[in-house]
């Protein structure tokens, strides 16, 4: 089962934060545990039953009266109802499943038309994390244990990206608020997650600068220096060697940390979480993390420059 941060709990149940908290509070409908961070992380079927809930409330119900129900029954009405999130999760697992198959061989035509018509159908949001990033996860698998060449990992992965930028450009350009770097260290290809991450920040209003795979630390440095970022986020998706890693930290904590908050992301990131703990860099584990570190960013007043 699945947990998830309030922020996305917010976004998958159109409630906001404040409304969820309260009936958590008030109702004691909501079961949310804890994790390491000590943040709230809510289940599937907290997700399931606040759907069902906004869906009762926007056809007239009291959340009185449906607190009064109890949490159990509400959950019951909630999977009688053929919640929307189930057949969400089907849906994307189902084309995952079907765009797989039209990689080997590769039929560009099939795979074009069925990705995009499914990413033409849902909030983008749900897309992102639904069908792209499981998409690119996947295939990435698939050139790993050679299932595909990687010509066809480029193409998909090229494909992908092109989702998102689009997505990206139909969103406003922030000209205040919060500004983040984003990139990926020297030698890091891989750029999917931080374009992901940049896509999450300018979505939450923040003044992006999106730098992309292979980023040089002295060019990093040189526009930190430049642009004075309020954070600055990496993206780590391979795992690197202990020399590497500590080596690289080394130089962000005495070039970067000094112009910037810093934080890492990513699987080469977690496995070497306690390098980058050590050294006061945080590790964002996944996007409810981010959505996290954002908030407190966003909240944060504003430090003369």
């Amino acid at each position: 089962m699945n947990t998830h941060r309030i922020h996305r709990v917010a976004k998958l149940t159109g409630l906001s934060k404040d409304v969820i908290r309260v009936w958590e509070r008030r109702f004691s409908l909501l079961k949310p545990t804890r994790g390491t961070n000590r943040y709230r992380n809510y289940s599937d079927e907290d997700v399931m039953m606040l759907r069902y809930l906004k869906e009762q409330l926007d056809a007239g119900a009291s959340i009185g009266e449906l607190a009064k129900l109890g949490r159990e029954e509400l959950v019951t009405q909630a999977r009688a109802s053929a919640p929307r999130a189930a057949v969400v999760e089907n849906m994307f697992g189902r084309l995952l499943r079907e765009l797989v198959t039209t990689l080997n061989p590769l039929d560009r035509v099939t795979f074009e038309k069925r990705l995009n018509g499914a990413v033409a159908v849902v909030p983008f949001d749900e897309a992102l994390h639904g069908i792209l990033l499981p998409l690119q996860e996947r295939v990435g698998q698939l050139w790993h244990d050679g299932h595909v060449g990687i010509a066809v990992e480029h193409y998909v992965t090229s494909q992908i990206q092109q989702k998102i930028f689009s997505a990206m450009n139909q969103l406003p350009v922030a000209e205040f608020g919060a500004s983040v770097v984003v990139a990926c260290p020297p030698g890091e290809e891989h750029d999917i997650a931080a374009l992901a991450v940049a896509y999450q920040c300018r979505v939450r209003g923040c003044r992006v600068y999106y730098l992309g795979s292979n980023v040089p630390i002295a060019a990093l440095v040189k526009l930190c220096h430049e642009v004075k970022p309020d954070l600055t986020i990496l993206s780590f998706p391979i795992v690197r060697s202990e020399d590497k890693v500590t080596a690289l930290i080394q130089t962000l904590v005495q070039d970067v940390s000094m112009l910037s908050d810093l934080a890492v992301g990513g699987h080469g990131a977690i496995a070497m979480r306690d390098l980058f703990i050590s050294s006061q860099i945080e590790v964002l584990e996944d996007f409810s993390a981010l959505e996290s570190k954002l908030d407190r960013l966003i909240r944060r007043p504003a430090l003369p420059r």
